[in-house]
């Protein structure tokens, strides 16, 4: 089956590659996930990824911390995973850059649209950390921000449940699950999908975003292929 998409944004949760361990890496769930990313880049799509911090850092331990300075932090934590998944890629010989929005000029490239686009072009993944760069963002926003820049088809979100439900499924054993969801709806009804700010760049930008779950790594290439997983958030009426 060929794929769907051209090139996709992969938008991972730090929590995802901690996998069973809530916290830190796990490095075969990290491996399970970059083993299906190359079998994307094989299909050849063009992947990019945007990942989160929350596996080593989850923002204000207290009040007491100046909210810029926990979220620089975080954007730290996610240069940790975005190193992580690209020696994991690197290992299955999948050829991957990563690029930062902060400089760090040791250990990454600085984030420059056009270069990333070029990688991309050139059969590279691509890792970007630190979000957007600027406190007060979320990794989620800088998801979409991300996939405006450098016009990705789609925003494949994994996630830890199954899809986009009426209510937390987690709590509400009959939380109703959508399949398909536009921006507006996810936004009056206060739905988790993304926080407002990413989903309104989603909407402006219409970006579709398909929100599925990583408990099968293997998700992420159904996804790519265009299977009926998971939630589609898009400007399209149900």
């Amino acid at each position: 089956m060929q794929p769907k998409y051209k090139r996709i944004l992969l938008k991972l949760s730090g929590e995802a590659l901690a996998g069973s361990k809530h916290t830190g890496l796990d490095y075969d769930t990290v491996t399970n996930i970059c083993t299906s990313i190359k079998e994307c880049v094989n299909l050849g799509v063009e992947v990019a990824i945007v990942v989160g911090g929350g596996n080593f850092w989850r923002g204000r331990s207290n009040d007491r911390m100046d909210r810029s300075r926990a979220d620089h932090i975080g954007m730290i934590a996610t240069v940790m995973n975005s190193l992580a998944l690209a020696d994991a890629l690197e290992q299955l010989d999948v050829t991957v850059r990563v690029q930062t929005a902060i400089t760090m000029q040791q250990i990454a490239e600085p984030y420059i649209r056009s270069r990333a686009v070029r990688h991309l072009q050139k059969g590279r993944v691509v890792v970007i950390g630190c979000g957007t760069g600027n406190p007060f963002f979320s990794t989620d926003t800088a998801a979409a921000l991300r996939a405006a820049e450098i016009d990705a088809d789609i925003i494949l979100k994994a996630t830890k449940v199954d899809g986009v439900y009426d209510s937390d499924p987690m709590k509400n054993p009959n939380a109703v699950k959508f399949e398909k969801i536009t921006y507006i709806d996810v936004l009056n009804r206060g739905l988790g999908v993304m926080d407002s700010t990413a989903t309104s760049l989603c909407m402006d930008n219409s970006i579709p975003i398909l929100v599925f779950s990583l408990e099968d790594s293997n998700n992420i290439v159904r996804a790519v292929k265009g299977e009926k997983i998971g939630t589609l958030v898009s400007g399209a009426p149900k």
